[in-house]
C-alpha cells in the first residue's frame, strides 16, 4: 500500500463563521456516544445530519441496506450545512458531526474499505478545533484547520487526541466515488496513486492455482491460466 494516497487537503475553504452558527443550532440535539466504545477514552459523541430514517440519533456509518440517506431533523434547521452538502455531488453513505471533547482520545485503529481505491471515501471538514489536537495518520500528524476540507484514507492506522481545552467538532462525510469525485481527486493526485497494488503470489501458491485451474477446464479458467503463465 506504499504508493497509495494517505490524505489530500483539497483547495476548498468553507465559511468558518457560518459552520459554527449551524453547529450552535445542533448543540441542543441529543448527541450519541460513538458506538465503538472500546476504541476511545473520554467523550466522543455524534449527531447524524443524514440517515436512512431521518433521525439525528442514527449515527451508524454503515447503512443497514441499500436505502438512500435523507436529511435528519438536525440538518433541516441548518441552511449552511445543506449548502455545503449540496455542493458535493456524490452519493453519501454517512453524514455526521463528530465531537471529541477536551481530554478525549481515539485509539489507533483502521476503518476497512474507506480509501478512494475501494470506491468509497471519507471527508473531514473541521468546524471547531485547536492547535492541541493531534490527528495522526500512518505516523504523520495532520493539522486540519477550521473550514478546510480533507480526504483521509481511513484504511491506514489513525488516532486522535484532543489535548486542548475545547471540544473538537468535525463534519464527516462518507461517500461513493463517481465521475465528479474522480475529477476532484485526480486534480490533486495522479489516478495511478489510487490503484491497489496486485497481491504478490509465491511460486508454490501459483503452482497450486495453475493445477486447480487446469482441473476446472473452463473458458474462464483457461483465460486465467494464460495470464498466470505469462
Amino acid at each position: 500500500m506504499d504508493k497509495l494516497v494517505r490524505h489530500i487537503k483539497f483547495p476548498l475553504t468553507f465559511d468558518s463563521k457560518r459552520l459554527k452558527e449551524d453547529l450552535e443550532k445542533v448543540l441542543s440535539k441529543k448527541w450519541i456516544a460513538h458506538y465503538n466504545t472500546g476504541n476511545y477514552s473520554g467523550n466522543w459523541t455524534s449527531v447524524a445530519l443524514m440517515s436512512q430514517n431521518g433521525k439525528s440519533d442514527s449515527i451508524y456509518a454503515v447503512p443497514s441496506d441499500d436505502g438512500k440517506l435523507i436529511a435528519t431533523d438536525a440538518l433541516e434547521i441548518c441552511d449552511y450545512f445543506k449548502e455545503v452538502l449540496d455542493g458535493f455531488t456524490f452519493e453519501k453513505t454517512a453524514v455526521r458531526l463528530l465531537q471529541l471533547e477536551a481530554g478525549a482520545a481515539i485509539k489507533p485503529h483502521t476503518d476497512n474499505d474507506l480509501g478512494y481505491e475501494d470506491g468509497s471515501f471519507r471527508l473531514h471538514i473541521p468546524i471547531v478545533t485547536n492547535s492541541e489536537v493531534e490527528f495522526i495518520l500512518d505516523g504523520e500528524r495532520l493539522e486540519m484547520k477550521e473550514g478546510e476540507c480533507w480526504y483521509i484514507n481511513a484504511n491506514f492506522t489513525h488516532s486522535v487526541a484532543n489535548r486542548g481545552a475545547v471540544s473538537r467538532v468535525h463534519l464527516v462525510i462518507d461517500g461513493l466515488k463517481n465521475e465528479w469525485t474522480d475529477n476532484m481527486f485526480y486534480k490533486e493526485a495522479p489516478k495511478e496513486s489510487f490503484d491497489k497494488p496486485k497481491p504478490i503470489m509465491s511460486d508454490e501458491q501459483k503452482q497450486l492455482m495453475i493445477a486447480e485451474l487446469k482441473r476446472m477446464n473452463s473458458p474462464a479458467a483457461e483465460q486465467l491460466l494464460k495470464e498466470l503463465e505469462q
